[in-house]
């Protein structure tokens, strides 16, 4: 059986600079008070928590012993979370870990608070913010094939044999229906786009070999 260490990249500057922008932003909005700018941040927070969390649940599902491991894209420091060598169905599983948490919980959201825009719920803002934007972040890198080779696009690519874009597109499709479906929330066609492209993402397992 074929093994895989791709590793997941971390790409903490991106991730931290969506955080700014999200502080930025909620300090921005009119009307938004001290609290709401916090809990909105906060939600971002949370949303890289889940992300990063996925990887770390698969690793341990899979007894693949995660480390960390400093990796570089340009002059930009970064770190890796590694792994032992696991089969390409596992790897899949584990370097798309990450954006599987922020497709779910921006379903979870969508679902339950259609109409969250007109409502008072900055942490769930925050949180369906950093999942659509950090989705973006993601794609860019995957559609432009740059970045640490541990990164996740790369990952997800060469398990499911398919070229990095097409993980790019994956990713960022459902994020950006979901962003319709915040400003549509009564659109019907786009709540089922965005579930049927979020699961299209998933089956791509079935490409990676055992």
């Amino acid at each position: 059986m074929t093994r895989c260490n791709l590793g997941t990249a971390r790409r903490t500057p991106v991730n931290a600079l969506i955080l700014l922008f999200l502080l930025i932003s909620s300090n921005a909005a009119q009307g938004q008070n001290v609290r709401d700018a916090a809990l909105f941040v906060a939600g971002g927070a949370l949303g890289l928590g889940a992300h990063e969390g996925g990887h770390l649940i698969f690793n341990g599902i899979f007894g693949a012993a995660p480390g960390l491991r400093k990796v570089t894209f340009g002059p930009i420091p970064f770190f890796a979370i590694t792994h032992e060598p696991v089969s390409p169905v596992r790897e899949f599983a584990i370097s798309s870990a990450g954006f599987g948490m922020q497709h779910a919980s921006s379903e979870w959201i969508l679902s339950r608070r259609p109409h969250l825009r007109q409502e008072e719920a900055p942490l769930l803002k925050g949180i369906l913010a950093f999942n659509v934007l950090a989705s973006a972040a993601y794609s860019g890198a995957a559609f432009a094939t740059t970045g640490p080779d541990e990164r996740d696009t790369r990952g997800t690519a060469i398990t499911a044999r398919v070229r990095e874009p097409w993980i790019g597109a994956a990713i960022l499709v459902p994020a950006a229906l979901d962003a319709a479906r915040y400003y549509k929330p009564d659109v019907v066609w786009l709540r089922w786009a965005s579930r049927a492209a979020k699961v299209g993402g998933v089956l791509l397992i079935v490409r990676a070999k055992t």
